[in-house]
């Protein structure tokens, strides 16, 4: 038996925490895995929102994952959005907006 507040485990035959006064449970949920670090590189930047969510919609569709930065003030001063994606992905990711954005 555990508390679900503080997770300490019980013997059999408690039926409540001592520290937390809640009823104890059978087993705790699991974990929550740690974010994992990624190391991010910028592939593109704009102030165009719309060439933003293009770029974007196009990663997405080809497995890439990335990460906008600064999308809620493009257009604003001089604040581009920026296109991030895991380092391991530049390659692939530039190849495909070169494709699609340089003429």
């Amino acid at each position: 038996m555990y508390c679900p507040i503080c997770n300490a485990e019980y013997r059999e035959g408690f039926i409540k925490c001592a520290d937390c006064n809640v009823p104890l449970v059978e087993g705790l949920p699991p974990e929550e895995p740690t974010p994992e670090y990624v190391d991010l590189q910028e592939v593109m930047a704009s102030f165009d929102s719309g060439e933003v969510e293009m770029a974007k919609s196009l990663l997405d569709a080809n497995n890439i994952s990335c990460v906008i930065d600064g999308q809620n003030f493009a257009g604003f001063g001089n604040m581009p959005a920026r296109i991030l994606v895991p380092k391991d992905e530049v390659t692939k990711a530039n190849n495909l907006l070169k494709k699609h954005f340089i003429e």
